[in-house]
């Protein structure tokens, strides 16, 4: 089997490339850095370049899959100008690898794509399935709609089309879980505003294991990838001091506090989303991490 990705580098990337290695499938990758571009056994780099509309057409070739990771993070302020960057970096490289098959032979047979449960509306209370057709209304629920709307189009080619709404990553080689190590480990941690907000968290093993289960099960449509028992920001909070042996006692942060600090940035450590895997789990996927004190455990210990 051969796969192409996009955001070989990044965060999740990183780790699934070293997964389908290990099960014997040959990747290529696109990267818009030359420098970055590698050819080794089972592993070949190709250049791209989406914002001018450029991408090596050999990366395509005798390709099956293509799992689509590219996109600026958002864990970074969210001004004017880079809000449109984050928009941009996802629907122009899906333009672009959708003109690419579109115009020379290929024989890609499936295209999964990274998403987000920030499409979900914010809420305490609702617990949300794929079925739900209702999009938060704010800046990152337009995003992750724009973004599920690029890659849709891929199915006008016959490619069978899955989607991998992630929930809040855990890992220890960057996103949120260090960022909130950090103030913990310093003895000022504490949960953000009434902390009741509900986090949807997947562990990092078991996000690139869904991947490819995904490629090998050719599943289409969108699949909800988080661990089987959510748990509220103070739960949270409260389950990372644990493992680190480290005392509670600071007053929660307000949500005005962060806003100052953030921007509208900060909406992401408030919302919200309870989401369901039963999706995932009906098709026979089995998480190895259902419960955010061993997943801790195994991260942090």
């Amino acid at each position: 089997m051969k796969i192409l990705i996009t955001g070989a580098t990044g965060l999740i990337g990183t780790e699934l490339v070293a997964l389908l290695l290990q099960n014997g499938v040959t990747v290529h990758y696109l990267t818009t850095s030359k420098k970055k571009i590698e050819s080794k056994p089972n592993y070949h780099g190709f250049y791209w370049n989406p914002n001018q509309g450029i991408i090596d057409e050999n990366a395509l070739m005798g390709v099956d899959s293509i799992i689509h990771l590219a996109g600026a993070t958002i864990s970074k302020r969210w001004t004017p100008k880079y809000k449109q960057e984050i928009i941009e970096s996802r629907i122009l490289s899906s333009n672009v690898l959708y003109k690419a098959l579109k115009e020379h032979p290929h024989s890609v047979k499936q295209l999964i794509s990274a998403s987000a449960i920030g499409i979900y509306p914010d809420s305490l209370t609702k617990i949300y399935t794929e079925e739900n057709n209702e999009v938060d209304e704010s800046f990152l629920g337009k995003v992750v709609m724009k973004w599920e709307e690029s890659v849709n189009k891929f199915k006008s080619l016959n490619i069978k089309v899955a989607k991998i709404r992630t929930g809040l990553v855990l890992t220890n080689n960057g996103g949120a879980l260090p960022e909130m190590e950090k103030p913990i480990k310093m003895g000022i941690g504490s949960p953000f505003g009434s902390g009741k907000q509900i986090q949807s968290w997947i562990h990092i093993h078991d996000l690139v294991e869904l991947y490819l289960f995904a490629v090998e099960h050719e599943l289409e449509g969108a699949y909800n990838a988080v661990a089987s028992n959510p748990v509220t920001n103070k739960k949270l909070t409260q389950e990372i001091a644990a493992v680190l042996k480290k005392p509670l006692f600071m007053p929660n942060i307000p949500k005005f506090l962060m806003s100052l600090v953030l921007g509208e940035m900060h909406t992401i450590l408030f919302a919200s989303q309870n989401v369901s895997n039963k999706k995932i789990e009906s098709k026979g996927f089995k998480f190895k991490y259902n419960q955010v004190d061993k997943a801790l455990m195994n991260l942090l210990d």
